[in-house]
Parts: C-alpha cells; structure tokens; sequence
C-alpha cells in the first residue's frame, strides 16, 4: 500500500474524529436503536432504519479513518525548507486582481480550501511544487487560465 502523506494537525484531526466517533457516536447509536427496537413492529419503525442508516454511515467513517491513518506517514513541515514541498505554506498574489491568498499544501485527507488547506493534488498545488519566492506560475482551473506570483514561503 502507498503511504498518504500528511500534516502532523492533519493527521492530529483525524485521529479526534476517529476517537469521537469510536466514545461517543458509536454508543449513541447503539442506544437509539434498542430504544427504536422497543417500540414493536421494525418493519414500520422510521426511528429504527433511521439509526441503521446512521450507524452504517458512522462505521463506514470509522473504517475509512482507520485506513488513512494506518497509511498515513506524518511529515512536519517545521523541519523543511527551500523550495516549494508538501507542508509549506505559501503566499500568491493574482497577477489579474492583486488579491493575495495564502495557502498551505497537505494531503488529500485534510484539505479543505476554505480554510486555506490545499490538496497536495490540486492543479494549483502541483504547479507550484519546485517553484520559490519570485516565481510566476500559470493554472488552468475551471475559470480560466489564472497567473500567480509566489510571494512567501514558510514551513510552520
């Protein structure tokens, strides 16, 4: 199996959503449905398939969080440096609009670009891999081909 690289935050998240899930979701399902299974005739008890689609859901997250995190290699970006890599967190600015955004690159698992968090997959992201301080950068996204200058780079 192929590692999944990840933040140390990132990998951090996960595990709490794993634990979540295993102390309190879990147990709270499995009480809903003996209280559903109370009320008679399950063929007709929307409370009952309504916890059975519910717990179905909490152990297919369950299973998937045990995977990634088994597969996960946990890279800290504070010890890297130079280059655009996984982990750095850089700083754009639109070469159309001026509008600087800033973003850190991590894996597939804990992206999530309105906190700034951006798949190591992305177009954007693998365009700037390599790439420093000065560097413009051309993307084709599903706007439009965008130009970026690379104003920071920080490995926090």
């Amino acid at each position: 199996m192929e590692k999944i690289p990840m933040t140390r935050a990132g990998h951090a998240a996960l595990d709490e959503e794993l634990k979540q899930l295993k102390s309190v979701e879990r147990p709270a399902v499995i009480k809903s449905i003996a209280e559903a299974r109370e009320h008679g005739d399950l063929s007709e008890n929307a409370e009952y398939h309504a916890a059975r689609e519910k717990q179905s859901f909490i152990e297919g997250r369950i299973k998937e969080l045990e995977g990634l995190l088994s597969l996960a290699e946990v890279i800290d970006p504070a010890n890297l440096s130079g280059p655009i890599k996984f982990g750095a967190t850089v700083t754009l600015v639109d070469e159309d609009t001026d509008e600087e955004k800033t973003y850190q690159i991590v894996g597939e698992a804990e992206a999530d670009i309105e906190k700034g968090l951006l798949n190591i997959k992305s177009p954007l992201a693998r365009a700037l891999i390599g790439k420093e301080e000065g560097d413009s950068i051309e993307v084709r996204t599903p706007g439009g081909e965008r130009g970026y200058e690379v104003l920071k780079i920080q490995y926090i």
